[in-house]
């Protein structure tokens, strides 16, 4: 459950008699025989919390084994309820501002939750401006006017000293409109830009053993099939770009996923996933439907 502001979670406290008891979840619980998820979400939120569901939307698919079980978690964020949450079971119930979740322990399970909740929708890839004025007009238009709040940072044309200077310039504008910045490079360019996280294309995703940076900073890939996202898992990625959804034209040769294999792939990815590959923010609903994080795009947003 999101606060009005968008800026809070409910999140309760599991009982101390129960398997992993003491951990903090997001509230829910089983589906009973024949519910659909948002049946299920109803149901369980009135008995939960006391609670009437106004409006829903799926944020995630997670599937998870344990060593004596496998569960599938089908996580709703609830934008629009009525009525006072309240821990209707006798259980502790809180409203945690998004930056402090990572402070409440969870069970292993709820990870990738965590981070699709704290992730935005839309993931704004930046285009090849040639000219530096040009680039930070157009940044911040994305940032001020269409609220873009998740921006990598793409310049393959620069070289590394004006790929640095230009993050720079990038990063105190995203600091500005409180949004967080990738940096789509080695993950060495951190220690010259203090931004919020690296980018790996998919070369690099596939060359590396370890996660290459700290926990405590984002880090996304590239992906375009299972093999991929099995590495990005295996890395420890925070979310992926899952691509070409369409045909673009940057990469007519390249055969699109289609709606249908994409949401196969995102099923199991076991991490917030964003659509790629002639996406516009008109298909943003369609790709949450069947699963996305949302929508990354370079010419919806870069304009």
């Amino acid at each position: 459950m999101i606060s009005a502001d968008q800026k809070r979670v409910l999140i309760a406290r599991r009982p101390s008699n129960v398997d992993q008891g003491g951990l903090w979840e997001f509230p829910g619980g089983k589906l009973a025989p024949y519910e659909t998820g948002l049946e299920g979400l109803k149901r369980e939120l009135h008995e939960e919390l006391g609670v009437e569901i106004v409006r829903a939307r799926p944020l995630i698919r997670v599937h998870h084994e344990y060593p004596d079980k496998h569960i599938l978690l089908d996580v709703w964020q609830v934008q629009e309820f009525a009525g006072e949450p309240f821990g209707r079971e006798g259980q502790a119930v809180r409203w945690v501002p998004m930056e402090e979740l990572v402070n409440y322990p969870f069970p292993a399970a709820n990870l990738p939750i965590l981070r699709a909740v704290m992730l935005p929708t839309d993931y704004l890839i930046t285009g090849e401006e040639a000219d530096e004025e040009r680039f930070d007009s157009l940044l911040e238009r994305a940032l001020s006017e269409d609220g873009v709040r998740l921006v990598q940072l793409r310049a393959k044309n620069l070289d590394e000293a004006a790929y640095i200077a230009r993050a720079e310039r990038a990063l105190r504008l995203c600091r500005q409109y409180d949004a967080k910045l990738l940096l789509n490079g080695e993950p060495a360019l951190l220690d010259a830009v203090d931004a919020d996280g690296i980018h790996l294309t998919s070369a690099r995703l596939m060359d590396l053993e370890r996660r290459p940076i700290a926990e405590n900073k984002w880090l996304s890939a590239s992906t375009h099939d299972q093999k991929q996202l099995s590495q990005a898992a295996v890395l420890g990625c925070d979310f992926v770009t899952l691509s070409p959804l369409r045909t673009t034209p940057s990469h007519p040769e390249v055969a699109p996923l289609g709606w249908h294999d994409f949401q196969q792939l995102v099923e199991r990815a076991g991490m917030p996933v964003f659509a790629l590959g002639g996406m516009t923010r008109f298909d943003a609903s369609h790709a949450r439907a069947v699963g996305a994080q949302g929508i990354a795009s370079i010419r919806d947003f870069w304009k």
